[in-house]
């Protein structure tokens, strides 16, 4: 019995010590010579990997992502999306009916690996699907490098998610993904969740990748273009230069980035200009009646990397483009590929606001959205709330920036589909639901942080978050380490209920009771997350008093908001259901009692929050 006790010690120190060990992450450096048939969509490429094991642990195997062998009848992708019918994403069916199970042969995405070796040794590999798994002949030490080098061709796929020809715009390829990426490895252990419609995860890496293709053609690209004067687009006084195949040679790079992405089209128009104290910009485009509102872009997008640098962090590299390609809008290292078309000026720069903002958090902030969609798309949901309310004004007043994310979720809430925002990103069973889980839910974390801590306070954590992690991997046990910090509270409560539940905050007043100095009301918790109360009354002159119920769970209260001041009451237990607060001001003096005036805290039924006293139903006289 002793024995057996000293063992159960010595295993659960090793698991605290493991998990109190230096943060690290690995590192990446890829030099690729890419040969593209334009003709037959489809291209030759060799690479060399020097991989850095940072890790403390002996690594055996590594694995490579293989993004486009999904883009075929009967892959993983296809028989998800048959599964969940019209449930599933949009994008991948119609009418319930995958796309991908009617890709035209001879369009199926493919990349066929030749061969791959370690230090110049041929090395066994294993294709899962979107996965290979490859056995090392030299065990990866700890705090040592190895080289690979790998030689594959592969089809461009048949247009349907993100990647391929021949978008519904007319571009001819959006080469995203596209390449064997080495997948990443933490304290979690390798990051090899197949490609089955989300996003993506890998280590930084720098890039030195050479490209040829048809000289006619542009690429606009996520990178720093090294021989501008070589190639089309770039320069006006450029002279193109093209092999005996009339083939130009274009050279890009990149450093400390999660991935290389590029597009080729033979119309595409290359406009730059520098924003200050921010990055160049590319817009790389088919310049068309069709594209003009891209021009008129152009001081939206300047205004929303300004705000950004000013509010949350400095963008980190030295340019970003807008590129035109894929099939909707999707973010990848310095760039994006969108869908240029735009019927609506606002809708557009939305859609380069939403995707620049993910170079913040997926690129710069580089979370494993395969695992964490929440953190990703949710906190570049806040930045989209937040900007678009400065770069387009509302036509009415609206109490804060986030009421239509509020709306959206608190409408959801009551369809009963709702899914945890916890759930692996692949792994939600409605396509409505994961959006509302990731984007909606991710966003509205931060909205009610800002709410409980003040959002004094949730600015600072922002800032300190950003810059403590960028360029690195973070998760959420680090966001909320920061947020614990900085505010003095303790909120694993409400990330355990926002997160892992889905349980509604659903608060009332019940009862007003009217006397001759003063008026007492009731408030009832009718829903299953406590909250702390902001909770204010309008008098007849229209001043606002406000006052705060802390939850006796945060253990330290808000003592400011940018909401107005507030005088603080006793705390509310989470275990008690209802809350008596007295004001001194009689039914004659008040307009109106409610809770949360500002409208940040996601209610689901926010209809009895609020009472005019001159219409209260239910009136008892003291």
């Amino acid at each position: 019995m002793k024995k057996g006790f000293l063992l159960m010690l010595c295993f659960a120190y090793g698991l605290f010590s493991a998990q109190q060990g230096p943060y690290y992450q690995q590192y990446a450096k890829y030099k690729m010579d890419i040969d593209v048939d334009a003709a037959n969509f489809t291209y030759k490429g060799n690479q060399t990997i020097t991989y850095t094991n940072n890790s403390p642990d002996e690594l055996k195997v590594v694995y490579f992502h293989l993004y486009w062998n999904a883009f075929r009848p009967g892959s993983m992708m296809d028989q998800r999306v048959q599964n969940q019918g019209k449930n599933g994403d949009s994008r991948l069916q119609r009418d319930g009916i995958s796309r991908l199970a009617s890709i035209p042969e001879g369009e199926e995405g493919a990349q066929n690996i030749r061969w791959i070796r370690q230090n110049g040794r041929d090395l066994k590999f294993e294709i899962q699907e979107t996965i290979m798994k490859v056995v090392l002949n030299t065990p990866l030490k700890p705090n040592s490098s190895t080289t690979f080098t790998m030689e594959w061709d592969a089809v461009i796929p048949h247009q349907i998610r993100r990647a391929g020809r021949n978008n519904r715009e007319g571009i001819d390829m959006t080469m995203t993904q596209w390449y064997p990426k080495i997948a990443e490895y933490d304290y979690d252990g390798w990051a090899t969740f197949d490609y089955i419609g989300r996003e993506f995860h890998a280590p930084f890496a720098d890039f030195d990748v050479t490209i040829k293709i048809d000289k006619d053609y542009v690429i606009g690209a996520g990178g720093t273009l090294e021989n501008p004067s070589e190639v089309k687009g770039y320069q006006a006084n450029a002279s193109v230069k093209s092999d005996n195949r009339n083939k130009a040679t274009w050279r890009w790079t990149a450093k400390n980035l999660l991935d290389f992405a590029w597009a080729a089209d033979r119309d595409y128009t290359v406009e730059e200009f520098t924003i200050l104290d921010g990055p160049k910009v590319y817009y790389v485009y088919q310049k068309s009646e069709r594209t003009a509102l891209w021009e008129q872009t152009k001081p939206y997008v300047t205004k929303f990397f300004q705000l950004m640098n000013a509010t949350f962090g400095r963008y980190v590299y030295p340019s970003y483009s807008f590129i035109q390609g894929g099939d909707g809008g999707m973010e990848y290292g310095m760039c994006t590929m969108i869908l240029g078309e735009g019927r609506s000026l606002e809708g557009l720069v939305g859609l380069m606001v939403h995707e620049g903002g993910h170079s913040y958090n997926q690129q710069i902030l580089a979370y494993n959205e395969s695992v964490r969609p929440w953190m990703d798309e949710g906190f570049t949901s806040y930045y989209d709330d937040y900007v678009m309310h400065q770069l387009f004004p509302p036509a009415e007043p609206v109490a804060n920036p986030f009421v239509g994310s509020i709306k959206s979720y608190v409408n959801f809430t009551k369809t009963g589909k709702e899914e945890p925002a916890v759930w692996l990103a692949d792994h939600h069973d409605n396509g409505s639901a994961y959006s509302i889980a990731s984007y909606v839910k991710g966003d509205l974390f931060l909205v009610q942080l800002g709410y409980i801590m003040g959002e004094q306070n949730l600015s600072l954590v922002m800032k300190e978050f950003y810059n403590q992690w960028k360029l690195k991997h973070p998760t959420d046990r680090d966001f909320m380490h920061i947020a614990q910090k900085i505010s003095g509270m303790d909120l694993k409560w409400f990330h355990h209920y926002w997160i892992n539940t889905t349980k509604t905050i659903d608060y009332a007043i019940k009862n007003i009771e009217y006397g001759p100095e003063s008026t007492t009301i009731t408030l009832e918790n009718k829903g299953q997350i406590p909250m702390p109360i902001d909770f204010s009354v309008m008098t007849k002159e229209k001043k606002v008093i406000n006052y705060h119920i802390p939850l006796n769970m945060t253990h330290t209260w808000k003592t400011k908001d940018i909401y107005g001041d507030f005088s603080t009451l006793a705390y509310w237990p989470w275990t008690q259901k209802e809350y008596r607060v007295t004001v001194p001001y009689t039914k004659s003096q008040l307009s109106a009692v409610g809770i949360d005036f500002s409208q940040r805290m996601a209610d689901v039924n926010p209809e009895d929050n609020f009472v005019e006293t001159d219409k209260d139903p239910k009136p008892k006289a003291k």
